[in-house]
């Protein structure tokens, strides 16, 4: 995670877009049109910059598809976001591959906050349930985190202080609801095995 975005405008556009307009600490001039950052975690192509009070700000649509899955759909003026630019070759990888696709929403059903961090339970849609497992890798509004325990579609991730700190996961409570990628390497494994099942 590179930054943290501030949500300026949020507006409907024409066949179910919505048009996010998202404030940052970016310089202007390393934004490309067309290039891909992830807004708490979902994959979104850049399709206009600006500079409003000094400060960067970048336009995306979300189309119908992804307004359904991720919680794109619930932002509003105002929220906070963790941005992510797209990997460069020869960037240090500082945790697990993370794509932007988006599988799905998690729910925070419990956290609790202990001396050194915070525990988070939460739910995961019931198809992605299997795609998760101990001391795997998943990642929660673009965050790469490693599960600590899984029990049927529920699971729990440990958050250190810095991460809680310099992410939007600080903030988050019961009921809200988390962007989850899984694992890449689970999801082609599962369909590894499911090809060889195949008759």
């Amino acid at each position: 995670m590179t930054d943290i975005g501030e949500v300026l405008a949020a507006t409907p556009r024409a066949e179910g877009l919505r048009r996010l307009t998202i404030g940052c600490s970016y310089d202007r001039a390393s934004i490309a049109l067309g290039a891909s950052i992830a807004c708490a975690g979902v994959c979104l192509s850049v399709v206009e910059t600006g500079e409003r009070n000094g400060r960067t700000w970048f336009a995306v649509d979300a189309a119908v598809e992804t307004l359904a899955v991720t919680t794109a759909g619930t932002w509003r003026e105002g929220a906070r976001i963790n941005l992510e630019r797209a990997l460069k070759m020869g960037d240090e990888l500082g945790g697990h591959l993370v794509s932007g696709h988006v599988d799905g929403i998690a729910r925070v059903v419990n956290r609790e906050d202990l001396s050194d961090m915070a525990r988070f339970t939460l739910t995961a849609p019931g198809i992605l349930a299997p795609f998760i497992g101990p001391k795997g890798s998943i990642a929660l509004d673009g965050v790469s985190l490693t599960v600590n325990q899984v029990d049927g579609n529920t699971f729990g991730v440990l958050i250190i202080p810095h991460t809680l700190e310099v992410t939007t996961l600080g903030a988050n409570r019961e009921g809200d609801g988390l962007n989850l990628e899984v694992d890449l390497m689970a999801r082609y494994a599962a369909r590894l095995l499911e090809a060889r099942a195949a008759p």
